[in-house]
């Protein structure tokens, strides 16, 4: 059971926070993260949110079809049609959410939904002249393309198409240039990648961390370097969070658990960090299944990492 972290120094507030929920599984191999976003409101989202001292703006949920009600579609990207409309749908109410000021929050659904809220935050500062920083903390690369991925789980493609590689139609959400600059994105956290996955990743030119680099070097200085590489030349990071970064002793309740992940602690920091570097864009929290939590941990696990992202510290 993760620990309590008390009630942390209250954050000064300088912009509204506008929560966006999209319950889809569509992208995912296994059912169930479309509940995620439920679970982590009924974990105290809001109310934690207030507590900072931050003006909370609910926009609500993007629909979402279930699966049984729509076609599968080809194999190598399975609901691509759907998945795209979900995506084109909160990249358009994240660009409404980014004009009236607000700090949009995502809680997903499958890790698919970065590439509507990424490509939102890229558009809205590209048109000012800045590009955006990504901090991807996740497992996995999420870097397959509709030919190399093995399931056909669009959940394994988005950082792949935000980078400009994949189906045409999900590489464009963010307009005729890619979503984001490899030079401006790091993966935090990695320890599954797919066979062919590995070489799209390493000619790519993001950089990645894996557990292995982590372990041998320390998170710190790797937390440093990331964070140091996302904002360098940026408008700002976005942090796109999914849950099955951190081991599952901590956040038992994903769509796809890997052993050896991050800490508690560690977690917390990259959230930290990231708060600390005063440079957050927008904010997604994904992946989070309850079917297979234990009373709410991981819920509860999001929610804190979230206020800890948003600048809830100790002291």
């Amino acid at each position: 059971m993760a620990r309590t972290r008390g009630r942390g120094r209250v954050a000064r507030a300088v912009r509204p926070i506008s929560i966006l929920s999209v319950h889809m599984d569509l992208g995912a191999g296994r059912r169930g993260v479309d509940m995620g976003p439920s679970a982590i409101r009924l974990a105290g989202l809001a109310r934690g949110l207030e507590g900072l001292g931050y003006r909370v703006r609910e926009l609500g949920s993007v629909s979402v079809q279930e699966p049984e009600a729509v076609r599968l579609g080809a194999a190598e990207a399975r609901y691509l049609k759907e998945v795209l409309d979900v995506c084109t749908r909160l990249r358009d109410a994240t660009a409404r959410a980014l004009a009236r000021g607000s700090l949009p929050l995502v809680l997903g659904g499958d890790h698919s939904i970065a590439m509507g809220s990424v490509a939102a935050v890229a558009r809205h500062h590209r048109a000012r002249g800045r590009p955006i920083g990504l901090l991807w903390v996740d497992a996995h690369a999420d870097m397959n393309t509709p030919e190399t991925s093995p399931s056909g789980n669009i959940h394994g493609m988005p950082l792949a198409h935000l980078l400009g590689r994949g189906a045409p139609a999900l590489k464009r959400l963010a307009g005729p240039r890619p979503a984001v600059d490899p030079a401006h994105v790091a993966i935090l956290g990695l320890r599954s990648v797919d066979r062919h996955e590995r070489v799209l990743v390493r000619e790519s030119g993001v950089r990645a961390y894996t557990m292995a680099e982590i372990d041998e070097r320390g998170f710190a200085p790797c937390l440093r370097e990331a964070i140091e590489r996302v904002t360098r030349g940026t408008a700002g990071v976005h942090l796109s969070f999914d849950l099955d970064a951190v081991d599952p002793r901590y956040a038992p309740g994903v769509g796809t658990p890997v052993d050896g992940g991050l800490t508690y602690r560690e977690a917390h920091l990259a959230c930290e960090a990231v708060a600390r570097s005063g440079r957050l864009l927008g904010l997604d929290m994904v992946e989070l299944n309850p079917t297979v939590d234990e009373r709410n941990q991981t819920g509860r696990l999001a929610v804190e990492l979230i206020l800890s992202a948003l600048g809830k510290t100790i002291l």
